[in-house]
């Protein structure tokens, strides 16, 4: 792995800028923003549902979300397959989201998943961590090591950040990434070559650019993955739909409070389904999220 640059304005790196995000909210929720049909409140729905109208609904209920979520949790996951199922109309609405995010001073990953041969990877690297676009995205490590360079480059000349799928929160990961008790399963391979890319670009917190995936939904394998990233931020999706609870987080973090970031989607997005005020009700449901995972997890505040 080739050594990349850390930026001259350390203190801007994505390690940085996220502790002091949780830090000053004294949570590491996030919240998941996978806006589709089935999940829209009927105020946003249109009633002939075309690319362009999906567009224009995901667009007003993403701004929902912002206002309703901004500075209560530090950050949003924003996951870019809705948005690119609807074509270019799409990619605006996510794009005028993330935009309306930042404005808001919430941070953004993007959940993109992209992965490729260098020369491809250095395409999506450019376009999801270019400056003015989101703060971090998701990455498939399975190309290889070296399609993973053109991220971590990315990183180090914009502040930006990566979480690497190392352990993912569906049921089905097993058959690949392997069990808790299975002979060197790849999710521990994936784990130690994010640790060695990620020496490359640090905070001055100390903490990595380079983090992972590690679904909350299997909480025996997070402390051993944590122990093969130990300067390694963990995105933990699964909480809440897809069963993971308080308890099942505890062991990615330090005693500070830092580490990781717990990721609740349709947990807080469906509670405005039905709600006659959705600002409050996405507003009510994020701060019970927080609450929650609080009794089990507590943040030193600045």
């Amino acid at each position: 792995m080739s050594r990349a640059r850390v930026p001259e304005r350390a203190r801007d790196a994505f390690p940085d800028r996220l502790e002091a995000a949780v830090r000053r909210l004294a949570t590491p929720c996030v919240v998941g923003l996978d806006p589709t049909p089935e999940i829209l409140p009927a105020r946003f729905l249109p009633r002939a549902p075309t690319p362009a109208r999906l567009a224009e609904a995901y667009l007003r209920f993403g701004r929902a979300v912002v206002e309703a979520t901004a500075g209560i949790v530090p950050a949003l996951k924003i996951q870019i397959a809705c948005y690119e199922r609807l074509g270019w109309r799409g990619l605006r609405a996510y794009e005028e989201t993330l935009a309306a995010a930042r404005r808001a001073g919430t941070l953004v990953v993007a959940d993109a998943k992209r992965g490729d041969v260098p020369h491809t990877a250095e395409h999506y690297a450019r376009a999801h961590l270019a400056p003015g676009a989101a703060d971090a995205m998701t990455v498939n490590p399975l190309a290889g090591p070296d399609s993973l360079e053109p991220f971590v480059r990315a990183c180090g000349e914009t502040g930006g950040g990566l979480f690497v799928l190392v352990r993912t929160s569906n049921a089905g990961s097993s058959a690949f990434q392997g069990r808790s008790g299975d002979p060197d399963p790849l999710c521990e391979r994936l784990a130690r070559a994010v640790a060695r890319a990620g020496r490359a670009v640090r905070g001055r917190n100390g903490w990595s650019a380079v983090g992972a995936v590690v679904g909350a939904t299997h909480p025996r394998e997070i402390a051993r993955l944590r122990s093969l990233l130990p300067r390694s931020i963990l995105l933990l999706p699964g909480y809440g739909a897809q069963g993971a609870g308080p308890r099942d987080v505890v062991a990615a973090f330090d005693r500070s409070g830092f580490g990781a970031l717990v990721v609740a989607a349709r947990r807080v997005l469906l509670a405005a389904r039905g709600a006659r005020d959705v600002e409050r009700a996405l507003e009510k449901a994020a701060r019970a999220f927080v609450a929650e995972v609080a009794l089990a997890v507590a943040v030193n505040p600045t």
